[in-house]
């Protein structure tokens, strides 16, 4: 490690949505910010969740002095409960933050091992050789922190998502003073939310949205179902108080909902009581007129409770004709599929469903242009990376920085694994390190790889075919005829005759009396070639060969 250079190592979340981590180190001490997931894409068969590879880390682990979470959203505390397990760090949070990720561990039976610290805008770290000191910034959950890490080379502001909101629900804007003050101190790199830049002007008002629901919830004759993010609370309570206006209680339903409800009214982030959330009883059996149901599924989340409702699978509560349901988040890329299907099953019960494309019933916790304008602005910075976005979104945020006068020579245009390297007058691209795809599948991290993709894909597109064969263990014969299946091969009439030309196939691969391995070979060749040539399909096949 070169002395006197700070590294900037992003690990997720540049040049891609989700799964954000960024390290910073300096000679012998590292600090890490946010541990996210990302959402898989549409051709990642059968894998839940996406987390970055942290081999980095792991081979630097007696270094790091601590993990910062800027707030409590999944992309970027949601990797914690898989990742924690080989990385041992101390855990800096807000109160809600933690309380979100100790509801994770919790379940992971992950809490008490973990070295948990509460912060707020007020404290300051001293982790090694970073000092690192907060700003309070204006996000879609209440308890959002950037973060100030003063350094032996420079400051560095990390912006993570904001938004410039001049009436935020919980009435605490983004501290542009002390962002102005660190302007004036002088700025040396500044890594900011790219989201949005795509975005004219100003993200709306969180109040805009108020004007929409207070429509939707006067001319709904029936039950209100809400969908959105479990840990987006500052929704929560805006719903709540509109219920309220409106002669309505609001009952919670979703696991994770549920959880982050009930822990957010405990810390006091939440205007509600308990004991005024409807039970499953009260939602079916009082006037419909009197109730709203806040739930999770707004992605189109296969397990979550209104795909589950969509489908009348839910065990608790049905969609009913006259139900009006808002589905009040932007779509994240990949999941639109999923959210079409859901609302086409939400109006087929009989639903009516307002969604993104069709009302103004969500507005995005980030900044558009002219918000990421005033935070370069404010900041002044000498460099500036953009973060948060896919390649195009950073080129557009790294065109914005140049037209306010940041030189091109210090705009610095990176992906998730490319380090920079910084001194107090200079910055530099350095190698790039580990980086990528940690998929993970149920409960595991470490058995899905590309070649189960692959071979996930393969079943997917051509189907299997299985031969089974029982050969005499001391001559090699086979000793009963041979069995075939299929599945997602061929259709079910022509499954007959592929059957005895399979079995032809495998009595041919038995002449001479092979070992099992060279037996093997011949039925998956023989039956690759009867595949092809019966139906220019490639399935994946499976010889199964026993001795008795």
């Amino acid at each position: 490690m070169q002395e006197g250079v700070l590294r900037v190592v992003p690990l997720g979340g540049v040049g891609e949505f989700g799964k954000n981590m960024i390290v910073l180190e300096y000679e012998d001490d590292i600090v890490i910010i946010d541990a996210g997931l990302m959402f898989p894409e549409g051709d990642m068969l059968g894998v839940d969740l996406i987390i970055p590879d942290v081999s980095y880390l792991l081979e630097r682990q007696d270094r790091i002095r601590g993990l910062i979470l800027t707030h409590g959203h999944e992309d970027h505390i949601g990797a914690l409960p898989y990742l924690l397990p080989q990385l041992n760090m101390p855990i800096y949070a807000t109160r809600l933050t933690r309380g979100l990720l100790e509801v994770k561990l919790r379940e992971r039976h992950l809490l008490r091992q973990t070295d948990l610290h509460t912060v707020s805008e007020r404290d300051v770290l001293h982790l090694g050789a970073f000092h690192v000191e907060f700003f309070h910034v204006c996000h879609s959950f209440p308890d959002a922190l950037g973060l100030i890490l003063r350094t032996p080379v420079g400051t560095v502001v990390h912006a993570t998502d904001y938004k410039f909101d001049p009436h935020p629900v919980d009435g605490r804007p983004t501290d542009e003073t002390k962002l102005a003050r660190l302007g004036d101190e002088g700025v040396l790199l500044l890594l900011s939310d790219s989201t949005n830049i795509e975005e004219s002007g100003y993200t709306p008002s969180e109040q805009e949205i108020g004007e929409t629901f207070d429509r939707i919830f006067a001319e709904a004759p029936g039950r209100v179902i809400v969908a959105t993010f479990a840990s987006n609370l500052s929704r929560v309570q805006q719903l709540a108080e509109i219920s309220r206006r409106h002669g309505r209680r609001i009952g919670i339903v979703g696991r994770s909902m549920v959880n982050n409800v009930h822990m957010a009214i405990a810390l006091g982030y939440l205007d509600l009581q308990v004991d005024e959330l409807l039970s499953v009883e009260e939602m079916n059996g009082l006037p419909a007129r009197q109730v709203t149901i806040i739930c999770t599924g707004s992605q189109g989340e296969p397990a979550s409770a209104l795909v589950r409702m969509s489908m009348g699978r839910h065990h608790q509560i049905q969609i009913r004709p006259g139900d009006t349901v808002i589905l009040s988040a932007t779509p994240i890329p990949g999941n639109e599929e999923m959210i079409n299907r859901t609302i086409d099953n939400l109006f087929r019960q009989g639903a009516n469903v307002y969604y993104h494309e069709l009302s103004d019933v969500h507005v995005s916790g980030h900044g558009s242009r002219e918000d990421y304008r005033k935070m370069i602005t404010l900041t002044r910075p000498r460099f500036f990376v953009p973060i948060h976005g896919e390649y195009r979104h950073l080129v557009l945020h790294g065109r914005l920085a140049e037209s306010l006068g940041i030189p091109r020579q210090n705009i610095f245009i990176i992906e998730s694994g490319q380090v920079l390297e910084l001194g107090p007058d200079w910055c530099r691209p350095a190698e790039r390190v580990a980086e990528g795809y940690v998929l993970v599948d149920g409960l595991s991290i470490s058995d899905v790889g590309q070649v189960v993709l692959r071979d996930r894909h393969h079943l997917a597109r051509d189907g299997f075919v299985v031969a089974i064969v029982a050969i005499d263990e001391m001559t090699g014969e086979a000793i009963a005829p041979p069995e075939v299946l299929t599945r997602g091969f061929v259709y079910a009439q022509e499954e007959e005759d592929f059957i005895e030309m399979a079995k032809m196939q495998i009595r041919r691969a038995l002449e001479d009396n092979p070992s099992q391995e060279t037996l093997a070979v011949r039925i998956r060749r023989l039956l690759t070639e009867l595949c092809y040539e019966e139906t220019h399909r490639r399935p994946m096949i499976l010889p199964v060969i026993f001795s008795v």
